[in-house]
């Protein structure tokens, strides 16, 4: 049989079918991309989101406030119960902060804790029993490179991204030979409906969007696919021997 005769090779299979995701902040930016990609490749979606009318088509779309332990609770119950399963849990949902360590209010500052640390821990709660029982799993944690090193004016945020960092890794160690693993990414600044409200609020939008752009030795804002595609891996099979990492995606911001 010639080269030119050769049968074509199959298509890979889809990296998630079949698999059960769960994604929080998924109607709009980074968590959208993530569903979308995450249909894309096979899985059964479940989009979670305070408004979820912009879950992407072929994502079921979840009303869910994650500061509330007992609705994650439920959220992740019902996905198991419909699906059968859960195989990935990305805690992407997070809140934005802007202010120095004089300029936040106690109310912001509890207010960033609760959605991107008491919200990533009532995820990891709920679903850990679910994952412990079938002995595999994939937790995801939406972390920032805020949580590596400071950054003006993100006090509360830079904190509360830092607090991912470390409960992502004291999950992993504790739950390592149990074939559940837990990791986090760490973009540096996306083109994110969040930073186009935050450039869109300030005196000078353009100048404000450059000032981004010069800070990431890339030269460009990162895109929500690339970050979702960092998640991907980390949730597929590729990342069997990965857990407890922070894969940062930040076009070079923390390498200098």
């Amino acid at each position: 049989m010639t080269a030119a005769s050769a049968p074509a090779a199959a298509p890979a299979a889809p990296r998630f079918a079949d698999r059960v995701v769960l994604v929080t902040g998924a109607g709009s930016g980074i968590g959208r991309e993530m569903a979308r990609r995450f249909v894309a490749e096979g899985a059964r979606v479940v989009g979670a989101d305070l408004d979820p009318s912009g879950v992407p088509e072929g994502a079921e779309g979840v009303a869910l406030d994650v500061t509330d332990g007992a609705a994650v609770e439920a959220a992740v119950a019902g996905a198991v119960a419909r699906h059968g399963r859960l195989d990935v849990l990305c805690n992407n949902a997070g809140l934005g902060s802007t202010t120095d360590v004089l300029g936040c209010t106690f109310e912001e500052w509890e207010r960033v804790f609760a959605v991107n640390v008491t919200g990533v821990f009532h995820g990891v709660k709920a679903a850990l029993p679910h994952m412990l029982a079938a002995r595999r799993g994939a937790i995801v944690n939406t972390a920032s490179v805020a949580g590596m090193v400071g950054l003006r004016d993100r006090a509360a945020y830079c904190a509360s991204k830092g607090a991912v960092i470390a409960l992502t890794k004291q999950i992993a160690v504790q739950y390592a030979d149990t074939g559940v693993r837990c990791n986090c990414i760490c973009p540096g600044t996306v083109d994110s409906p969040w930073v186009g409200r935050l450039l869109d609020a300030a005196d000078d939008p353009a100048g404000a969007r450059a000032a981004l752009v010069a800070r990431q030795p890339a030269g460009r804002l990162g895109r929500p696919d690339e970050i979702a595609e960092a998640a991907l891996y980390l949730a597929s099979d590729a990342a069997a021997f990965v857990t407890g990492s922070e894969l940062v995606i930040d076009g070079g911001l923390t390498a200098g």
